[in-house]
């Protein structure tokens, strides 16, 4: 068996993790499924002791969007029951350790440095979001966490997360057309496969409507898991007032947090988790008396939420990536406003040059000189839009803090 002791020592405590390695361990061509990550986690296991994902409670967090914002509440909510929380998220804003939290606290960037150097000798092939989700049951094992809000990646069933032991609870926020190449090309496949985390006599709680609530339901009599939904136990579900974070969409994810917590007995904290706050979600900014409004927003099922959330703006600054349904996504937000600056997230985003020419808008390829010029669009106590990418919200708040 490898040594599953990391090095350390081995490098000074100021020597940076290899990122470069780790961002490298891409899915491609490695088979999707928790079977990697089951894997790994064996492979961190000494003989003769528990899986480190054995060791703490997991409530798995599974959906097409709201994933971050219920596994804040959740943390939130835990955390002010007196317990020891463990957060596994993504993707990360502004740096790697956002991923793995314990009590509010990000990773240190040792820990990642020596759990990569480790990874590099005995799990070489493995893939990013496994190495991840390994990383992060090790830490939450070795820190004493009694329990483990773990966002799933892409998926229910066919998730990494999917490898977890001792799962206590599995919250669904809902299911529609996003990662069709992967998950399928119907809400009703996309549905199928994110029930499918499902456990037998594990709860399985939604806020999912319509076609996906019933898959989920047909999910959950196959595999035995009790379903819970706000018809069926509206006490679970109810708020006793609106949460922070902003949209009817975040009403919605609040009631499942606060379902999660009552099904759990960790009832106490449902008022921490509705003043959760969460990054680049309806994130309101002031810039020189403009308001600028981030938001992560980059599928369909999100932009329609956002633009009931915000029914006008006075200038759009968007950029999504090319493997998304770019078209689809940004045609609710066109009648929020008719001035859109286009902008790049990357080497993989849908040029904005084509963006300009098909909705009309101004195309800079340079984040720092779209935002510039989105500014300067903005009349003061206007309100500039930034949508259609995490990267892309990110990018933008990182360039206001640092003014």
């Amino acid at each position: 068996m490898p040594d599953t002791a990391f090095p350390g020592t081995a490098l000074p405590d100021t020597t940076l993790p290899d990122y470069g390695w780790l961002f490298s361990r891409t899915r491609s061509g490695r088979a999707r499924g928790p079977g990697g990550a089951r894997a790994l986690l064996d492979l961190l296991t000494p003989g003769g002791l528990d899986s480190p994902d054995t060791r703490f409670q997991s409530i798995r967090v599974i959906g097409t969007n709201g994933k971050g914002s219920t596994c804040a509440m959740l943390e939130a909510g835990l955390l002010a029951a007196g317990l020891r929380v463990g957060r596994f998220t993504s993707p990360h804003l502004h740096a790697y350790e956002e991923r793995i939290r314990v009590n509010g606290v990000n990773l240190a960037p040792a820990r990642t440095r020596d759990f990569i150097q480790w990874a590099r000798i005995h799990a070489p092939d493995a893939a990013f979001f496994d190495l991840t989700l390994a990383l992060a049951c090790r830490v939450f094992a070795e820190d004493g966490v009694e329990v483990a809000v773990m966002e799933a990646g892409v998926g229910g069933r066919s998730d990494a997360t999917h490898a977890l032991g001792n799962v206590v609870a599995v919250a669904l926020t809902n299911a529609d057309l996003d990662h069709t190449g992967v998950l399928g090309a119907t809400v009703a496949e996309i549905a199928r496969d994110k029930a499918g985390a499902a456990l037998s006599g594990v709860p399985l709680l939604t806020t999912a409507t319509g076609e996906a609530l019933a898959v989920a339901r047909e999910v959950a009599g196959e595999t035995g898991a009790p379903l819970l939904t706000p018809r069926t136990h509206p006490e679970l579900f109810a708020l006793p007032h609106a949460p922070w974070l902003q949209g009817a969409h975040q009403y919605l994810n609040a009631a499942l947090a606060a379902a999660t917590l009552r099904t759990l007995g960790h009832g106490d904290g449902i008022e921490a988790a509705l003043n959760a706050r969460h990054s680049v979600r309806l994130e309101r900014l002031s810039v020189d008396g403009k308001t600028v409004l981030l938001d992560g927003a980059h599928n369909p099922h999100a932009t329609r939420a956002l633009a009931l959330a915000v029914p006008h703006a006075d200038v759009l600054l968007f950029g999504n990536l090319a493997r998304k349904d770019t078209p689809a996504t940004l045609a609710p937000l066109l009648p929020l406003t008719g001035v859109r600056v286009f902008t790049a997230t990357g080497d993989l985003a849908t040029p904005p040059q084509e963006l300009a020419a098909r909705f009309g808008g101004v195309a800079l390829p340079d984040p720092a000189e779209a935002l510039a010029h989105a500014l300067a669009l903005t009349p003061v106590g206007g309100t500039l839009l930034v949508a259609g990418s995490l990267y892309l919200a990110a990018d933008v708040r990182a360039r206001l803090d640092r003014g």
